[in-house]
């Protein structure tokens, strides 16, 4: 066997401790990626997979793009690294500058994370830090919902509504939850966003009745709810949650780490539904996967209510070594760019169509449940087994990539979201795919 082929394929696997992960059981039986181009990933043993995922939500448009690559090796021998704090690069103003004409109306103002996690602890840090500027310092609770996903900092497990992810680690205290918005008896095979449930963003004033608006700093949500299983809002749920947050002078987040960059047909979610927050969290598509990076957008009356003092006065006691990075700004501008020329950013409204109607095509196979669907994000969810739960999900992870396509489960919950480069008929592929697992998992 080829030595160099063997180290590559079939590393040794005790060193790593991958995240989210059953190690034991993952290490058993090792699955491994080794290229990647298109929509397209290549397994140690030479087989060519589907991506149906976007890597983790993030590839959004497609692989291996060679513009990204030399831009970033272009920048790393020009400047490979620049420090943040009291200095800065012409890169980082150039790509802050880019995203904020992309971004909605007035949220034009960009501070620079390495991830979507750091990116939420940096919005709920700003949120308590406007409020305080003035002179409102009373306002300290923060509020996120059940299901909610905001990444894996303090900050965002706190406001985070997945259990697992809190269980075993200590929570910021103050922090509370709205009511989540999945409804299986009346929203089922919903397609688009579901017709029942803007009520429930009224749960809202039961916690200002409890807590009293003068202490509730922020509230935090995914316009569309990724990492539990795709779950789009209710029709009308987040023009109230915005109307209920202006009223009581709360400031509204939008988590967009999944849903930014083209997921939805435009290149916010906030976009798509006519709702703009105060900050919006972003990362992931950012760089199209390529460099770890991520972009807090904050609103003009954020910013400015906290440039005040003396003008030598830091206005904000926070950042990381690596914000703005200069490789990870060449990565950025260089997959703006190819979002640009290649109408990424809107593709997913003309895909939205055929991407609905070949998941909805899978409600006749075993235990499906429920399937959902919005711009090119979609879930088929499945019953689970009697007293095991996330069972049946897991073999249909591991029998769609033998069968020839990745796919992200959450429990027992098929999340998909493809890159935005693909095309009708690997639509339809990654769909029949799909439906012979399916009928072969009991």
């Amino acid at each position: 066997m080829n030595d160099i082929s063997d180290r590559l394929n079939r590393p040794d696997l005790d060193a790593y401790w991958l995240p989210f992960t059953a190690n034991r059981q993952f290490k058993a039986d090792p699955r491994l990626l080794v290229a990647a181009k298109g929509i397209y990933y290549r397994t140690e043993d030479g087989r060519e997979v589907i991506d149906g995922s976007s890597g983790l939500w993030c590839v959004n448009a497609g692989h291996g793009r060679e513009e990204i690559a030399a831009a970033v090796s272009q920048q790393l021998m020009t400047l490979d690294y620049a420090p943040s704090f009291q200095m800065g690069h012409p890169l980082a103003f150039d790509f802050a500058t880019a995203l904020a004409k992309l971004a909605p109306a007035g949220l034009d103002r960009i501070f620079f994370t390495n991830s979507g996690s750091e990116s939420v602890d940096t919005a709920l840090k700003i949120a308590l830090a406007y409020h305080r500027a003035r002179g409102d310092g009373a306002r300290t609770r923060l509020i996120g919902r059940e299901k909610g996903y905001h990444g894996v900092g303090f900050g965002g497990i706190s406001v985070g509504g997945l259990v697992n992810n809190r269980r075993a680690f200590l929570t910021l205290p103050g922090a509370e939850h709205l009511v989540h918005t999945h409804d299986l008896a009346r929203n089922a095979f919903s397609r688009g966003q579901p017709a029942h449930g803007a009520e429930k963003a009224d749960d809202l004033e039961r916690l200002v009745a409890l807590h009293g608006a003068e202490t509730i700093a922020a509230v935090i949500v995914e316009p569309v709810v990724g990492s539990a299983g795709v779950l789009p809002p209710p029709v009308g749920y987040l023009e109230r949650l915005r109307e209920l947050c202006t009223k009581h002078g709360i400031l509204l987040i939008f988590d967009e780490v999944i849903t930014g960059f083209g997921r939805l047909g435009a290149p916010f979610a906030s976009q798509v539904f006519g709702v703009t927050p105060d900050l919006m969290t972003t990362a992931k598509g950012l760089t199209n996967g390529a460099f770890p990076m991520g972009a807090v957008f904050a609103s003009r009356a954020v910013h400015d209510a906290m440039m005040t003092g003396p003008a030598n006065a830091m206005e904000l006691f926070h950042g990381y070594t690596y914000s703005g990075h200069p490789a990870g700004c060449a990565a950025g501008l260089a997959t703006l760019e190819i979002y640009r020329r290649e109408g990424l950013l809107t593709r997913a409204a003309e895909l939205s169509p055929a991407w609905e109607a070949a998941l909805h095509s899978l409600h006749d196979c075993p235990n499906v449940i429920d399937i959902r669907n919005l711009g090119l994000m979609g879930a088929v969810e499945l019953a689970p087994r009697p007293d095991a739960p996330g069972a049946r999900g897991y073999e249909v992870l591991v029998r769609a990539l033998q069968a020839g396509a990745l796919i992200r489960i959450t429990g027992d919950t098929i999340a998909m979201s493809p890159p935005l480069t693909i095309t009708v008929a690997e639509i339809d592929r990654l769909a029949a795919i799909l439906r012979g697992v399916l009928e072969g998992v009991a």
